[in-house]
């Protein structure tokens, strides 16, 4: 068997809870770590169905995309439908994670996969992240404390850009200065102005790690009083972000985008709002229900957004704004993640028997 931690600490990665929006509950949601696992369930949404799945098929994880306990509960007992469920599972010893938003957002995620299936290329974030805060560290090293302060300043999180580390500019230039009686200067002499060959060393730092940064390079100074500078950077893009944009291999028609969407789902008939015969190439995507993307899809000029599911009055914003909406329902925009994720767990763990819920299903149905 697999120890549980193994598990959580690949979909952790695979879908970090950094990328989930901040009113989410992701992570293991019900179990102990500790434990181990040998079968897993990947499923949509916690149901009296997929809880008897997984209990009668001997589920050690249950992984679901929308989270159990997302509200705060004073207390858990089989007197309603959620608490029924989750002691269900607890005395089977089912544990229950749930990456929602962090897979929907992150590269290779629902998303993603939905912007494959419609074949977009050039695909980028619908609403790009900011990356972490940065900073420019600016200090002035003495040549003979170059190599000492650099390596410290790079040992303490300093020069990082990408794939590169240790990454810096330096510039020999002349500084000079007064020392009072009361100092004590590493070079030269006090009560008289002193010019010293010095090298301006730059180096880019993360927000968080300025002050370990600055103590390294306080240690390494050979000055009394090393002079340095630290400038805010202006926050820039972290690469990831949510929903997605991207362009269709050739412009078509919103009607045939539609006919593809309800093909490549395997779903019932797709609603649109929109002229069908108007011309699509640009296309959004945001899976479940993503009325709060509508202004980001405008904003980036798309001539069309795939979403689940939307409210009456989006579909007249969306109008007004000459967007077209290709609907498919939210079950069908997140289902394929459900089994594109049982498909990846079997494949990085072969020793492991993965699935998605067999019982499951849509519980929208048309007549």
């Amino acid at each position: 068997m697999l120890p549980l931690a193994t598990l959580l600490d690949h979909l952790d990665r695979f879908a970090p809870r950094s990328l989930a929006a901040e009113w989410d509950n992701v992570g293991l949601l019900l179990g102990d770590r500790t434990g181990s696992v040998e079968r897993v369930m990947t499923c949509l949404t916690l149901t009296p169905e997929s809880v008897a799945e997984a209990v009668a098929d001997k589920a050690q994880l249950v992984v679901t995309h929308h989270p159990i306990l997302f509200r705060a509960v004073k207390s858990l007992t089989a007197d309603t439908p959620q608490g029924k469920m989750l002691l269900a599972l607890a005395r089977a010893g089912v544990a229950v994670h749930s990456p929602h938003t962090a897979f929907d957002n992150t590269r290779g995620g629902i998303n993603d996969i939905l912007a494959g299936r419609l074949g977009l290329a050039e695909v980028k974030p619908l609403r790009p992240a900011a990356g972490p805060g940065q900073c420019k560290l600016v200090v002035f090293v003495p040549e003979a404390d170059l190599a000492k302060v650099s390596d410290a300043i790079f040992a303490a999180g300093a020069g990082q850009i990408g794939e590169y580390r240790e990454c810096s500019f330096r510039l020999a230039g002349t500084g000079t200065f007064y020392g009072s009686d009361a100092s004590n200067p590493a070079v030269g002499q006090k009560g008289r102005r002193e010019e010293v060959a010095e090298v301006r060393l730059e180096a880019v730092v993360p927000e968080a790690k300025v002050e370990g940064v600055v103590a390294a390079l306080r240690k390494a100074h050979s000055y009394e009083e090393p002079a340095f500078d630290v400038y805010a950077l202006r926050p820039g893009l972290a690469g990831a972000g949510e929903g997605r944009i991207g362009r269709l291999p050739k412009p078509t028609t919103l009607d045939d985008l539609a006919r593809q969407v309800r093909q490549e789902l395997r779903c019932g008939p797709v609603q649109v709002v929109g002229d069908v015969a108007k011309p699509v190439e640009r296309v959004a995507v945001a899976c479940g229900a993503a009325g709060e993307f509508l202004p980001d899809a405008v904003r980036a000029r798309a001539d069309g957004f795939l979403t689940g599911e939307l409210r009456f009055h989006d579909f007249l914003a969306a109008q007004a704004a000459g967007l077209a909406l290709v609907l498919p329902g939210h079950y069908a925009t997140e289902r394929i993640g459900v089994e594109a994720l049982a498909e990846r767990l079997a494949k990085e763990f072969p020793a492991l028997k993965v699935w998605a819920s067999r019982r499951e299903s849509d519980p929208v149905g048309w007549i």
